[in-house]
């Protein structure tokens, strides 16, 4: 439907259309405060403002039982009823997954839950289900108040595609992640592919907290770290490159286990922010 479709709907249905995007009650009533919605763009920026800047950590937990669990096909097709055709798609990359890769993430999402009290959520379109499966693991490793954080962000993503799917209209607007990242091993002449990356922020004692993650693909990048049209806060991030299991992939001894590059946002314009790096060297700069 185009958003003229969906701004004729009675608001109870629009509502009931808007929760199959986000399942937050509060989401769904705050971003209807725009409803009728003059443009995308408004849309957008109601449900962006809706999710950063009155919903909390309950709204977020709230949001995230409305998804099923990764490769969980069960769940899918009975207690998800209402959005498995949302999720199915989305969820593609696991269909045709081995028998091994749907049990490890069947592990470790019963892991993942049991440390943080919620499922793993990740937006998993586009993503197969090795990947899937490495983003599981390396966010283990997080606090549960960091993973809380990056959750929210992959349920946000989650969001803008479905509420993409649900308004046949203009979304040329949308901007990609803000931050993106670019790794080329010179060693090798080509991209560094499947390497870890942790967008993290002060954490006001003088460490650092992850905020967001993802992992590198065929051509070295990562284009979604941040949801489209998130603007991060001004001010100092780092980003952490797992470059010590990159290296070990190679069979090759590098001198980093880690790559930390910290940089300043100052305004709300692209960061691209490159890394190129050999066993025993490194170089970055700002990209464009």
């Amino acid at each position: 439907m185009t958003l003229q479709d969906f701004n004729q709907l009675p608001p109870d249905e629009a509502a009931q259309r808007l929760q199959t995007c986000c399942g937050a009650a509060r989401w769904v009533s705050e971003t209807m405060k725009g409803f009728p919605f003059a443009s995308e763009a408004e849309l957008v920026q109601r449900a962006t403002s809706a999710w950063y800047d009155v919903c909390d950590e309950s709204d977020w937990r709230e949001a995230f039982t409305h998804h099923p669990k990764i490769g969980d096909i069960e769940s899918l097709q009975k207690k998800f009823a209402s959005t498995s055709h949302l999720a199915g798609a989305e969820q593609s990359g696991v269909s045709s997954a081995g028998s091994g890769t749907i049990e490890a993430l069947a592990a470790g999402n019963a892991a993942y839950d049991e440390r943080n009290g919620f499922i793993f959520i990740v937006c998993a379109t586009g993503k197969s289900a090795d990947e899937m499966l490495r983003l599981l693991q390396d966010r283990l490793f997080n606090q549960p108040e960091e993973e809380l954080r990056v959750a929210m962000g992959e349920q946000h993503k989650i969001t803008i595609l479905r509420l993409k799917k649900l308004v046949d209209g203009d979304w040329s607007f949308l901007k990609v992640s803000q931050l993106t990242t670019h790794v080329l091993d010179t060693s090798l002449g080509r991209p560094g592919q499947d390497i870890a990356i942790r967008l993290q922020e002060p954490d006001g004692t003088g460490g650092w907290r992850t905020i967001a993650q993802g992992v590198t693909n065929a051509d070295g990048r990562i284009p979604d770290l941040l949801p489209p049209n998130r603007t991060l806060p001004q001010g100092n991030y780092r980003a952490v490159f797992d470059t010590g299991r990159y290296f070990a992939q190679q069979k090759t001894s590098g001198f980093y286990p880690a790559v930390e590059i910290q940089f300043t946002v100052f305004d709300d314009s692209h960061y691209h922010v490159p890394l190129l790096i050999n066993p025993f060297g490194y170089s970055t700069y700002r990209g464009s």
